[in-house]
């Protein structure tokens, strides 16, 4: 015996992503592997809208930059959230979560933003955008998984990722009204 932690081990993949374990939860194999695929797509789109919160965050500009800063952190928090709840529903399913950012960047379907700083209303429709696109996701999946007898996943869908994404949408495009600081 030795107490030197054996290091740069590697082993083999014990499940390949995009396969599903049986597990007693009384879900067919082809409803757990829809909601899998399904699930796994929202999932790389909800870290790509953290990962945009959180640069925008830090990009922040102009009269309104504490508020929105502040704002946009509370916003990336929550994303981090359903992060962790829809990987973990992936697992609970049988299936392999998206787990590294390089394989979640070749499923996502929010665009990249550029590498440098846009301006306040840039950023802030940047991210509506990304919101469309997973709530769009997610109203689809939510209405096609009830349909396989996948309570769990539309409930998740609905309760968590629509409900939240929608209460964002509402505080981001409430920023891009124009309307007089004082009334004349």
């Amino acid at each position: 015996m030795t107490s030197q932690p054996q290091l740069h081990q590697r082993g083999p993949e014990i499940q390949q992503f995009g396969t599903v374990a049986q597990l007693p939860v009384a879900l067919s194999h082809d409803a757990r592997m829809y909601s899998c695929q399904r699930l796994n797509r929202i999932l790389a789109d909800t870290q790509f809208l953290y990962a945009l919160y959180k640069k925008h965050h830090w990009g922040m500009r102009g009269p309104t930059f504490y508020q929105l800063h502040l704002l946009l952190d509370k916003h990336a928090e929550a994303q981090l959230g359903l992060v962790d709840v829809l990987a973990e529903r992936v697992q609970s399913l049988g299936g392999v979560a998206v787990g590294d950012p390089r394989h979640a960047a070749e499923i996502t379907a929010v665009p990249r933003p550029p590498d440098g700083v846009e301006d306040v209303a840039a950023m802030l429709s940047r991210l509506l955008e990304a919101h469309e696109i997973i709530l769009a996701d997610a109203h689809d999946a939510a209405a096609r998984t009830v349909g396989l007898g996948d309570d769990g996943t539309q409930d998740l869908l609905v309760s968590q990722v629509i409900r939240t994404g929608e209460a964002q949408v509402w505080f981001l495009a409430e920023h891009l009204v124009v309307t007089p600081l004082v009334q004349q």
